[in-house]
């Protein structure tokens, strides 16, 4: 009986420990994530000017910026979800996403996949968590 006990009390701690450390990466997660679009749409806004999601339009539109920088503007611009980069991801997405794509060799229709589901009012839960910090007006 008494080794049974130990035995919950210690599985309780490995709980315990298990869920604070999930709970950790989580938190350090959507940090990151919301740290990333920030600094995305501080770079496009003092290149291009105008709230987040016009500069960041203004990127993902220039080609004379690599693929790896439109890639990551695309990323951000599905990340904010807002609905008026939609018309122009849309346009961009093909509907055919290659088994592997290099995000330096092309506009990748993976992101541009997610990017116009989230723009469209696909739901993003990790975002309720950063977006206050960022968006469409900053």
């Amino acid at each position: 009986m008494k080794l049974r006990r130990q035995l919950l009390r210690a599985l309780g701690y490995c709980a315990a420990v298990g869920f604070c450390i999930v709970l950790l990466v989580f938190v350090v997660g959507v940090t990151w994530i919301g740290f990333d679009v920030k600094t995305q749409c501080q770079q496009a806004q003092s290149e291009y000017g105008g709230d987040c999601v016009e500069a960041l339009l203004g990127v993902v539109q220039d080609e004379h910026r690599g693929f790896r920088v439109r890639n990551y503007a695309i990323w951000a611009l599905g990340q904010l979800g807002d609905g008026r980069a939609q018309p122009v991801l849309a346009d961009m997405y093909t509907g055919v996403i290659p088994p592997r794509e290099p995000l330096d060799k092309g506009i990748s229709q993976y992101e541009l996949r997610k990017a116009v589901d989230l723009t469209g009012g696909g739901t993003n839960i990790l975002a309720l968590f950063w977006r206050h910090g960022v968006g469409a007006a900053q």
